[in-house]
């Protein structure tokens, strides 16, 4: 079964208990219908589509909505106003004595139909996200290298700047768990992997590649520059011991190996010469970085 992190969890559970508040208010608006008492103000408010449960909890996390598709989370807002627009205006004209309106009642149904296939749509895209996230360091997996390496290939080419696969390998991390166990271990794979996404720039996507290896995805206008990015990674870490259960300081290296996309690389190929170029770096010393080919 797959292991999700505890704060998806918590979201997802948010995002139902959000949902079936909605449904909570429907069953108000039923109880206006029939017995013609008002549903109260998260209803009748013109501005009731903000007021309500769900209303408040998807503002509060929009951002991460936005990050999974801009254009579904703007129709979730539309359609969400649309529905209570059209309640508003049913229970209004229950509660004024008058027959209701089939538009009305339509347009709540439409609203509503679309409200939570696209709440659905969006836990489904929820739990894939985090079914490709390393639960220990909430790093994106190996898996959904491909694409990304497929994607950012392009947008490189069309920027004219060159694309280096840059594989980083902490240095004797087998010496930290036979010393410390591996609940320690563990502690400095996080500590590492959250000095590593400070490191890296917003164009740099980094992952958890397996064990103690990272892999950074870094596009780069000239080998220099190449070698400075390297270099900001590697220093970055020199300079952030892990801290350990004795109150104590671990200092931490790794060693990078980079090398350059050539036209007809595929992506197994191109890992295979960073690998190798990481191992050059092992077998120099440790604490430093080396690109292929140079």
């Amino acid at each position: 079964m797959t292991e999700f992190a505890p704060e998806i969890d918590q979201f997802v559970a948010e995002l139902d208990a959000a949902v079936e508040a909605h449904m909570d208010w429907t069953r108000r608006v039923l109880r206006c219908t029939v017995l013609r008492v008002t549903p109260g103000d998260d209803v009748m408010a013109p501005e009731a589509h903000t007021l309500c449960r769900f209303g408040g909890w998807f503002r509060s996390h929009r951002k991460h909505f936005e990050a999974l598709d801009p254009l579904s989370t703007q129709r979730i807002e539309i359609v969400h106003l649309s529905m209570h627009e059209a309640i508003r205006g049913i229970c209004a004209t229950v509660l004024a004595d008058q027959p209701g309106r089939l538009t009305d009642l339509q347009a709540f149904e439409l609203a509503q139909d679309e409200l939570l296939a696209l709440l659905a749509r969006f836990k489904t895209l929820i739990l894939t996200h985090a079914a490709r996230r390393d639960v220990l360091t909430g790093l994106p997996l190996r898996h959904g290298i491909e694409h990304d390496f497929s994607q950012i290939r392009k947008e490189a080419a069309r920027n004219g700047l060159r694309l280096y696969v840059v594989m980083i390998d902490i240095d004797r991390f087998k010496r930290v768990n036979d010393t410390w166990g591996h609940p320690v271990g563990d502690t400095v794979l996080r500590h590492l992997a959250d000095t590593l996404r400070r490191s890296v720039r917003g164009n740099e996507p980094l992952y958890r590649f397996g064990g103690e290896e990272f892999l950074v995805l870094a596009q780069c206008r000239t080998v220099e520059a190449a070698a400075q990015t390297a270099e900001r990674i590697v220093s970055a870490v020199r300079a952030a011991p892990a801290p350990l259960p004795d109150g104590g300081m671990l200092p931490l290296t790794v060693t990078a190996g980079l090398a350059e996309v050539r036209e007809d690389d595929t992506l197994t190929a191109v890992v295979e010469r960073a690998d190798a170029a990481l191992y050059q770096g092992k077998q120099a010393g440790r604490d430093r970085w080396v690109i292929a080919g140079h």
